[in-house]
């Protein structure tokens, strides 16, 4: 018996009918087809996977992306996907969103969920503006950010989304950008592995309300002075000649270095599968902004039970305890309640 030749699936397998309709030069394409070609990458199966989204120039992407999806309502997708997840933990669920639909109005939800740990997919893009309303200040925007919103200055202290993740047990946490595909590909395929709620930070350039806000890291003049890269099991090392490292002082703090002051084996050694997220965090305030030495890549990957497995355990064990319920006999059994 001869077997037919898997046919191989390309980015245009999950790109929709709609056009896309964002800015031109917007972050957002990129990520786009970064997502497309992943999902192309793994042969994703589009009748199982979902993309939720909230409000924002972010949660336009379910439009555009051949598979289930849905564009809800400001900062709910979270509580939605958790329903998803929880009911068909044979899907494949992702959040996409952005810093003022997550970190404002969906803050609540957002935490929580990484709290849960729910076998999601969620992708923060950071552009530090309020895009879709036309260039209001957010909540990762830096103090004294001048916008239509705060003529004067911000003074609301910002944000960063990564710490805000580990400081709620997230159980998968990194940071990509969205010009740096391959690197991006990379987080991709990490956070799909992992089971439970991965939370991806993506630095997203909008062009029109906050161009460059990311040059530090991404400029070709300076990226290699201030990406730091996380690699597990590596030195935490950067720098134009890898001149520059990154230590944790006795009261747990991470401070930058220069190797030659302090000697090769003083560098700390990244260790992404750590329980205590302590050194996770501490590498997450290097850089508060992106506007010096930024650390990218993987902060934590640890194995938790998923909320979904739980849940569905707790369930297992009420059948065992009760016997089988009779729904049908339920929504019959005539229960009313008359209020006077």
């Amino acid at each position: 018996m001869v077997q037919a030749t898997p046919v191989k699936l390309t980015r245009k397998d999950y790109q929709s009918d709609q056009e896309v309709r964002w800015c031109p030069g917007c972050g957002d394409y990129t990520i786009l087809a970064s997502v497309q070609n992943f999902l192309a990458e793994i042969a994703a199966d589009r009748s199982k996977t979902v993309f939720i989204s909230g409000i924002g120039c972010s949660s336009r992407f379910p439009y555009y992306i051949n598979t289930y999806g849905m564009h809800s309502i400001h900062g709910r997708a979270p509580a939605i996907a958790t329903a998803i997840a929880v009911a068909r933990p044979d899907l494949d669920v992702w959040v996409i969103t952005g810093d003022g639909d997550a970190l404002s109005i969906g803050g609540n939800h957002l935490i929580h969920m990484m709290r849960r740990n729910v076998n999601v997919k969620v992708l923060l893009f950071n552009n530090q503006i309020y895009g879709l309303t036309k260039g209001q200040y957010s909540p990762t925007s830096e103090m004294g950010k001048i916008t239509k919103s705060s003529p004067m200055g911000s003074v609301d202290y910002p944000f960063s989304p990564v710490s805000l993740a580990l400081g709620a047990e997230a159980t998968f946490v990194a940071r990509t950008m969205d010009m740096d595909r391959p690197h991006t590909l990379e987080v991709l395929r990490a956070a799909h592995e992992h089971r439970g709620t991965s939370f991806v930070e993506i630095y997203q350039n909008c062009n029109v309300f906050n161009d460059k806000a990311f040059d530090a890291v991404v400029s070709k003049s300076t990226r290699d002075a201030n990406q730091i890269r996380l690699t597990d099991g590596k030195p935490i090392r950067f720098g134009v000649e890898n001149e520059r490292g990154v230590i944790f002082t006795p009261e747990g703090v991470a401070k930058i270095v220069d190797v030659a002051d302090v000697g090769e084996d003083a560098i700390a050694v990244h260790r992404a599968d750590r329980l205590d997220p302590s050194q996770a965090f501490a590498l997450s305030r290097l850089a508060h902004t992106p506007v010096g030495p930024t650390p990218l890549g993987i902060f934590r990957s640890v194995q938790r039970q998923t909320y979904g497995q739980v849940v569905q355990q707790q369930l297992i064990d009420a059948r065992e305890r009760q016997g089988p319920g009779d729904l049908a006999a339920l929504f019959a059994s005539g229960g009313t309640w008359e209020v006077t």
